[in-house]
């Protein structure tokens, strides 16, 4: 036996030639890159954590990563809890797949929510590994799914995930501004401070979508047709909008609602019967729904030609209703 060490060959040799040659600087980088061959890329580290259950009552879980931009993320199943959608199993990526959602999110989202970010909570021995998304990739979900609701491409069950769509992108749009402001200003509001902020942004859109007639949808058509504003009262072409955008396109609903209003004019002989009553009676919450993807409709359109080709896309034409006095 002999204590003569092997000289090394091939490779081997080939790769000591090479690190003699390299920086100390090199040779770190070659040891990083050589871990991570072995062991993967090493996931983020989260730093802080909350949950918008106590203060918006949805069980959505965020963070804080440990990278240079101090990314705000939020966990996969909140991203679904934040639209409205189940918490449990795989409700929002099925959602995005769905044939409603089909070509809205556009390439680029796309392939940002098929690689979510991968980061660990926790220290100790065994931390707890996440997936998340970038907070700010949950405007552009809502954005898309608006998009899709103004094309009626949701279903009827789905629109309350676009009425919440539509909350959260009015009131992270006034939020994001106001940040803005004060970040310029040098202005830091303490923590409580900003929640509050939000969540009064937050009440304000969703006003819009409680009252059956919002002003702001009247506010929008007086924009888009650019209507003279009397000194008393409402413009009679509110009148008329709001019969051709609203009762009609309720009436025409597989015919349903027309039914039940002529049914129950045979039945008790009363000729005056008000539409808008009738539909307080029976469809009160088949209005709200409506009046939500008309006001969504109206708020994101600048042209009344573009207004009017989206809604006759949306709900088609609008028949004519003898024999009934809408308002």
């Amino acid at each position: 036996m002999t204590d003569e060490k092997k000289e090394p060959t091939g490779r081997a040799k080939g790769g000591l030639k090479v690190a003699a040659q390299m920086t100390a600087e090199e040779k770190k980088l070659r040891a990083q890159k050589g871990a991570l061959a072995r062991w993967g890329e090493k996931p983020m580290q989260a730093t802080h954590k909350g949950n918008f259950k106590k203060e918006f009552g949805t069980d959505v879980e965020c963070y804080v990563l440990n990278d240079a931009a101090k990314t705000a993320v939020i966990s996969q199943t909140g991203m679904g809890a934040a639209i409205g959608l189940s918490s449990r199993g795989n409700a929002f990526p099925r959602f995005l797949a769905s044939q409603a959602m089909g070509g809205m999110l556009g390439a680029e989202l796309e392939k940002k929510l098929k690689n979510p970010l991968k980061y660990q909570w926790g220290s100790g021995g065994a931390p707890l590994s996440l997936n998340g998304y970038d907070a700010t990739l949950l405007i552009d979900i809502c954005k898309a799914i608006l998009n899709a609701s103004a094309q009626g491409r949701l279903k009827p069950n789905q629109a309350a995930i676009a009425t919440q769509a539509a909350i959260i992108v009015g009131a992270s749009a006034k939020s994001g501004i106001k940040g803005l402001v004060y970040a310029l200003a040098g202005y830091r509001p303490e923590v409580e401070e900003v929640i509050q902020a939000f969540k009064v942004y937050v009440q304000e859109e969703a006003k819009k979508y409680e009252q059956e007639f919002p002003n702001e949808l009247y506010m929008a058509w007086q924009r888009l047709y650019k209507i003279p504003l009397p000194a008393r009262g409402k413009p009679w072409q509110f009148m008329h909008l709001t019969v051709k955008h609203i009762y009609y396109p309720l009436a025409q609903s597989n015919g349903k609602v027309l039914e039940l209003l002529r049914a129950l004019k045979a039945k008790d002989g009363e000729r005056n019967t008000k539409l808008f009553q009738f539909l307080n009676e029976v469809g009160a919450r088949a209005l709200r729904m409506h009046m939500g993807r008309v006001l969504e409709m109206a708020e994101s359109t600048t042209e009344p030609k573009i207004y009017e080709a989206r809604f006759i896309e949306r709900f088609g034409g609008q028949p004519e209703l003898p024999g009934i006095d809408p308002v």
